[in-house]
């Protein structure tokens, strides 16, 4: 029921009631006239006597059903062994399984408009006609999603035919009958703005790397072959045989640990910095916080192997793959760099409470039935359907109601309540960033603005450095997200810094 009033709310027929009487007129007069053009474009193609595109379009739309086309590119782009065609497959894959849900089960819905008939066409093009209505269209936004994300990574030899296939899908959903022009160009504007999100969510190759740390000198004496190196492996990775393969063979000395799947990975990260010259830790964020309080405890250097979904702290650091994270080591180049508390619980990225760890809770509870990515769309849509609540809390003495409260471990370059990129990763501040709620800020708005950045909310949005931070709450209880991992703190919580606290090794060469 709430989740149809949110679809009520935001359909266009609520919105179209509101507008005064002249301007709805001008209105109504503007989407005929767009219909009516869309209609003689689609008649137009309808005409078109293409033999070559009666067996070859049609063959291609149905390739793209349930976006298999791109699955099958990415695959491609992942096994050619190169690191920006690796890359270019994830962002692809990414765009893809934001945009389809977005088009196929929230927009769609706010829009009723029925197929376009197939009388005039030829009976060779015509597909099966699907039963969700017409606009905007899937195939298109997934297909503009994919094209746009591998262009931000790939080289033009390659993000170009990606572009031209991608353009003949779209191409073809009017071809076959099954859409309108207009539906395509919208679900081609939703892929290519889902393209670009993904910079969002995980920066492009041109920003990895580049954050300043402390270098320490001098080198340290490692042994070549991994000696004295005790290297843990979460094994809930999606690539755990996989990275353990390529540590063995650049690290052979090297002690590889893979713990149970209800081990205490805690507790096996302190026994692996106990009795370990280097503690290497491969997985993702939530798994290096865990490995950085170990190597804080016992004062040894941390390796960080990406082996996650987005490795934001590896791929600041500039190691995108395990074969890295072997290079850094044998670099011998350590630096030094900040780390952030929180109830005591070390962070390497970003804490917060609010919107963050209601996600990741959520996501969490499904992610094993359906995975990771379908889990967390389903967790959005939940939220935004009513499942979100602003949170009373009381920062450093002040009372908010908040949808969010996000602290960095270091300045984050993009403003918004959810940034990804830093320049520095030893500035010895926290980037403090709050977005309240108020009665002109609703849910969506306010996720939408998690999302895609500040989007004009200056009286809601507060930005603020420091070295500290008090948290309090109504309850005495606060549910925290650090690194991707929840956790509920009792009493008053407290967010510190640690400048310049934990060594890791990096390849500054």
């Amino acid at each position: 029921m709430r989740t149809n009033r949110m679809i009520e709310a935001i359909s266009p027929g609520a919105a179209f009631s509101a507008v005064p009487a002249p301007r709805r007129r001008w209105v109504s007069r503007t989407r005929s006239r767009l219909g009516a053009l869309d209609r003689r474009l689609f008649a137009a193609v309808a005409r078109a006597d293409w033999p070559a595109g009666d067996r070859v379009l049609p063959a291609l739309s149905r390739a793209a059903d349930n976006s298999l086309l791109w699955a099958g590119f990415a695959a491609g782009l992942a096994v050619s062994g190169r690191r920006r065609l690796r890359r270019a497959a994830t962002r692809g894959l990414l765009a893809v399984s934001l945009a389809s849900p977005l088009v196929n089960l929230a927009t769609k819905q706010a829009f009723g408009r029925r197929r376009p008939s197939g009388v005039e066409l030829p009976l060779a093009r015509l597909l099966a006609m699907p039963t969700s209505t017409s606009f905007p269209s899937g195939h298109s936004a997934s297909a503009a999603a994919f094209a746009t994300a591998v262009a931000m990574e790939a080289p033009p030899r390659v993000a170009v035919p990606v572009a031209l296939v991608a353009a003949a899908v779209c191409f073809s959903r009017i071809y076959t009958g099954v859409h309108y022009p207009g539906d395509v160009l919208a679900g081609a504007g939703i892929g290519v703005a889902t393209g670009l999100l993904t910079r969002r969510l995980w920066p492009d190759a041109a920003e990895a790397g580049r954050a300043r740390a402390a270098a320490t000198a001098p080198l340290l004496d490692l042994d070549p072959h991994g000696a004295g190196v005790v290297a843990v492996i979460n094994p809930s990775s999606a690539e755990t045989a996989q990275t353990a393969d390529a540590l063995r063979a650049g690290l052979p000395a090297a002690d590889i640990v893979t713990p149970g799947p209800d081990a205490d990975i805690a507790a096996v990260m302190r026994e692996a910095a106990g009795r370990a010259t280097v503690l290497a830790v491969a997985g993702g964020d939530g798994s290096a916080s865990r490995a950085a309080a170990a190597a804080l405890e016992h004062g040894r250097p941390l390796l960080v192997v990406p082996a996650g979904t987005f490795d934001h702290f590896a791929r600041t650091l500039g190691i995108e793959t395990p074969q890295e994270a072997v290079a850094a080591y044998r670099s011998g180049q350590a630096v030094t760099v900040d780390v952030g508390e929180a109830a005591g619980r070390v962070f390497l990225n970003n804490a917060g409470l609010g919107l963050y760890p209601a996600l990741v809770d959520r996501r969490e509870a499904r992610e094993h039935r359906i995975g990771k990515w379908p889990a967390l769309l389903w967790a959005l849509g939940e939220l935004l359907a009513g499942g979100a609540r602003p949170v009373e809390v009381e920062v450093d003495g002040t009372p908010y109601r908040a949808w969010l409260l996000f602290v960095g471990n270091c300045r984050y370059d993009v403003r918004g309540a959810a940034p990804t990129r830093r320049a520095r990763l030893e500035d010895g501040v926290l980037d403090i960033r709050l977005l309240a709620a108020a009665g002109r800020l609703p849910r969506l708005r306010a996720f939408t603005s998690v999302i895609g950045g500040r989007l004009g909310l200056s009286r809601h949005y507060h930005q603020w450095k420091a070295d500290n931070l008090h948290v309090t709450t109504p309850s005495g209880k606060v549910r925290l997200a650090c690194d991707g991992e929840t956790f509920t703190a009792g009493g008053p919580v407290t967010f510190i810094k640690r400048p310049r606290a934990l060594a890791v090794l990096r390849d500054i060469g």
